[in-house]
């Protein structure tokens, strides 16, 4: 079943249809402001100007520092594109009207899975991988299951996920290898698939899994029926379940997906720099969903775009390697991504206002 999109990309609840008013501008400033609101509406401009913004600030203050050169560029791509493998699928999420504070965990879990796998028992690279993303498809599974079968808010349910997951990874770990911290390699095909590296061994093979994850999701969310499942489940859980949309398993399939897309990181980074920790994620839990909401993704559901998320994880890569480029103290990161997280949350709720009114 497809369900209507009225208002554009992004938006679930169709706007009422109102009478044509003839326009004393005429048609062609008319047509401009249509053009101009449309492009207003959209849930990814706000991460799109944020990431603009931030990029010519320090091209100009960081400029001279490297900011502008190979080196400086791989350094915030790589950080975006490792962040934005996280943050895309937590976006869709959250567009369902969900929450997954266990990814952070799964990161760490899918580091120690390699690590401990080669590092502790020399065994080869994917056998870690392979049960790596085995361990995150049983977790998103059960996460999804309770949070539709108890009907419990996932806030609370992830939040035991993520303490139950790190206590076992560090258990594990110690049990395994007597300590948190594991060295990790990888050859062949493993090698190529999460570690190899260009441009003079500075950007990594995370690029192409962020845009490859950016691309399908783009298109699942446009052009397929499960983004518009995905839409309405955010929008109105009720309604869309009154019209045969399944809610449930919309969720547990998206509560999969972040678990998968968690662990893939975990990999990557592991494999890359060839050591592997429990606690490698921790920053991804409040990033992922700081990146979501500076790309226009409604903390209430129903609205947002993998874009609009992408565009948020490039503004964290942005002012984390600016300010240190700049020299300035890395807390100057965080004070950065809260003040642009309040403007977003406020600037989105206007922006769904707006999408909805049709005025």
């Amino acid at each position: 079943m497809d369900l209507p999109t009225a208002t554009g990309p992004g938006t679930a609840t169709a706007a009422p249809a109102l009478p044509p008013v003839a326009d004393p501008a005429g048609p062609a400033q008319t047509s401009g402001r249509s053009t101009v609101r449309r492009l207003l509406t959209r849930p990814e401009i706000g991460g799109a100007v944020s990431a603009l913004a931030l990029f010519v600030f320090f091209s100009i203050f960081a400029g001279d520092n490297g900011f502008l050169t190979q080196g400086g560029t791989a350094n915030w791509v790589n950080a975006a594109a490792e962040l934005g493998i996280v943050a895309v699928p937590i976006g869709l999420l959250m567009i369902a009207g969900e929450f997954d504070l266990s990814v952070g965990a799964m990161v760490g879990v899918g580091s120690m899975s390699v690590g401990i796998t080669t590092g502790g028992y020399g065994e080869p690279a994917w056998l870690g991988v392979i049960v790596g993303f085995a361990i995150a498809v049983a977790v998103g599974v059960a996460n999804g299951f309770m949070v539709v079968r108890t009907g419990l808010p996932s806030f609370i349910v992830t939040l035991a996920t993520m303490m139950m997951l790190l206590g076992g990874a560090l258990a594990v770990s110690i049990w395994a290898t007597g300590s948190s911290n594991v060295s990790a390699s990888s050859s062949g095909l493993t090698h190529a698939l999460f570690a190899s590296k260009w441009m003079n061994d500075q950007l990594g093979v995370a690029l192409v899994w962020w845009v490859l994850l950016l691309v399908v999701s783009a298109w699942m969310m446009s052009r397929t029926r499960f983004g518009n499942w995905t839409y309405a489940t955010g929008g109105n859980v009720v309604a869309a379940r009154l019209v045969g949309v399944p809610t449930d398993r919309v969720k547990i399939s998206l509560f999969v997906a972040t678990s998968v897309c968690a662990v893939l990181t975990g990999t990557v980074q592991t494999l890359t720099l060839g050591n592997g920790n429990v606690t490698l994620g921790s920053a991804f839990i409040f990033q992922a969903v700081a990146a979501a909401v500076i790309g226009g993704v409604l903390l209430t559901g129903g609205y947002g775009s993998p874009m609009g998320t992408a565009c948020g994880a490039a503004t964290y890569g942005i002012i984390s390697t600016g300010v240190l480029l700049l020299g300035w103290n890395a807390d100057l990161t965080q004070l950065f991504i809260g003040a642009l997280l309040l403007v977003a949350v406020l600037a989105n709720h206007r922006l769904r206002a707006l999408a909805l009114s049709g005025s």
